[in-house]
C-alpha cells in the first residue's frame, strides 16, 4: 500500500514533469504543484528544489514572496473574491462582507467543515465585469451580495467542486 506521503510525492513529480524543460523555473514548478494539489506542502518544496537544482531555502524564498501560494490544503471548494481597483470601485466590499458572514469567517480562510476556502485576489482579470468572484476556477461577474450568498449556500451543500460552465 502506498503511503500518503508517497502518493503526494508522486503527484508533485507528475506536476513537475509537465513542465517544458526550456521554461522550468522554481516559480513555474511551484505553480504546477499548486495547480495539481491546490497548495504547496513541505514535501513539494523539497521535490521542486531537487528538480530545479535549487536549495529548499531558495524554493521557500520564492514561494513565500508571492502571496497567492497556499501552504495548507484548501477546502473542497475554492472561492476567490477580487478586490482590485475595478471591483473595489464597483462595490465588492458588500459582497465580501456577505461572504464572510455567510461562511462564518472573519477574514480569508477555510470554514470549519472544510467545505469552502475564501481568499482575496488583487486581480481576476475580468475588470469589465466587476465585481467578480471565482468559484472553483469559474468566474462570476457583476455579482451582488445576494447572488454571492446563493452561490455560497450551494457550495456548502455539495461535496465536490463543480467544473461545469
Amino acid at each position: 500500500m502506498t503511503s500518503t506521503v508517497e502518493t503526494l510525492r508522486q503527484r508533485v513529480n507528475k506536476a513537475l514533469r509537465s513542465q517544458k524543460p526550456e521554461t522550468v523555473t522554481v516559480l513555474s514548478c511551484l505553480l504546477a504543484v499548486e495547480d495539481e494539489l491546490g497548495y504547496v506542502p513541505r514535501q513539494a518544496a523539497e521535490e521542486v528544489a531537487r528538480f530545479t537544482g535549487s536549495t529548499v531555502n531558495d524554493v521557500w524564498g520564492v514561494a513565500s514572496f508571492y502571496t497567492n501560494f497556499r501552504f495548507q490544503p484548501p477546502g473542497r471548494h475554492r472561492v476567490e473574491v477580487c478586490w482590485g481597483p475595478s471591483c473595489h470601485i464597483r462595490g465588492v466590499m458588500p459582497v465580501i462582507q456577505r461572504a464572510l458572514q455567510d461562511l462564518g469567517l472573519s477574514g480569508e480562510g477555510t470554514t470549519g467543515d472544510n467545505a469552502v476556502t475564501l481568499r482575496y485576489n488583487t486581480c481576476l482579470g475580468a475588470c469589465a465585469n466587476a465585481p467578480v468572484i471565482s468559484v472553483d476556477h469559474r468566474l462570476m461577474g457583476r455579482i451582488t451580495p445576494e447572488q454571492a450568498s446563493q452561490v455560497l449556500s450551494g457550495l456548502k451543500s455539495t461535496e465536490e467542486p463543480s467544473h461545469g460552465p
